[in-house]
């Protein structure tokens, strides 16, 4: 099990939680380390005081705010330990709100509640039936590394999840972000869906979902550590200019029906739109001359859409 982050309670109304926070995810990616590349020789960032110009050791260094160039005022451990804050201690749920009403942008990485020890079992399985049959997720304050954050709780296979989120005034405004006006057609969109249809899939498993990058560095390891050629990399698919959207939209759905899985089951997709055309005025024959004023209206064809 990963080591526990942070330990204390979770507090709902009057009932308290006891909780140690571990990460919910693992980081699988390949580090590196700086060299020098005349010999080899490994470069290390190491901590000097400026004042007496030698290297320190962990212990005698501490945290402090800089007031003025000449006064620092020193934070210990013990400081942030006791802030006066409610939730330096625990994680305070403050409301419980429907999952979709939450904008995915404010929330940031995971962690696992694990309830500590068996006086916190029965509060714990309490919560996480309460949050299963309401199928709400409740917003939460904590405050950790130095500073109060705002926090999201779910339920995920009977284990609480606690998401952190960042403060409303922390997601910049995308107004300056958006495109000029522009038209989009009802055969563009229906165009659009045929491909999302085709593209969907019931898990985010399988080969298309693991990390390639991780895999590339490590078969440029392998290569240099048998001096063997690296292997070779793909030439860049270079995007072309879409000049005609529909035509371009059926291309990717031909592409997208092609590259799923042989065992795979079909999806049930929507038909791409026949683009409207304009319908060609007839000449009538001279000879018939109209008696009444009883032109047979033209039904316009049906586009098959299916749900």
């Amino acid at each position: 099990m990963p080591r526990t982050i942070w330990s204390g309670a979770i507090s709902f109304g009057l009932v308290t939680v006891p909780i140690n926070v571990q990460s919910a995810t693992e980081d699988h990616s390949i580090h590196f380390h700086q060299y020098h590349l005349a010999d080899q020789g490994r470069i290390r960032y190491r901590k000097v005081c400026e004042l007496e110009d030698r290297e320190v050791s962990q212990d005698e260094i501490g945290k402090g705010y800089e007031l003025t160039k000449n006064q620092v005022i020193p934070i210990t451990d013990e400081d942030l330990g006791n802030l006066p804050l409610p939730t330096a201690k625990a994680i305070e749920i403050d409301a419980f709100v429907p999952l979709e009403s939450v904008d995915p942008l404010k929330i940031a990485e995971g962690y696992y509640l694990q309830p500590a020890g068996q006086v916190a079992a029965k509060p714990y399985k309490l919560l996480v039936e309460a949050l299963g049959r309401s199928a709400k997720v409740a917003v939460a304050k904590y405050a950790w590394s130095g500073r109060e954050r705002l926090g999201l709780l779910r339920v995920k296979d009977d284990v609480l999840v606690l998401h952190a989120m960042r403060w409303p005034d922390e997601i910049r405004d995308p107004a300056e972000l958006l495109p000029p006006p522009v038209e989009v057609s009802d055969d563009e969109i229906e165009g659009a869906l045929a491909l999302m249809d085709t593209m969907t899939v019931d898990k985010l498993e399988g080969p298309d979902f693991h990390d390639r990058y991780t895999e590339a560095i490590a078969e440029i390891i392998e290569a240099k550590r048998e001096e063997k050629p690296l292997p070779e990399a793909p030439e860049p698919e270079q995007p072309a200019q879409v000049l005609d959207l529909m035509a371009a939209l059926q291309e990717s759905v031909t592409k997208a029906k092609a590259s799923r899985d042989d065992h795979a089951e079909p999806a049930e997709v929507h038909e791409l739109p026949t683009p409207k055309k304009k319908a060609a005025t007839k000449k009538q024959p001279a000879k018939k001359a109209p008696a009444k004023k009883n032109a047979a209206k033209k039904t316009p064809g049906r586009r098959s859409r299916s749900a």
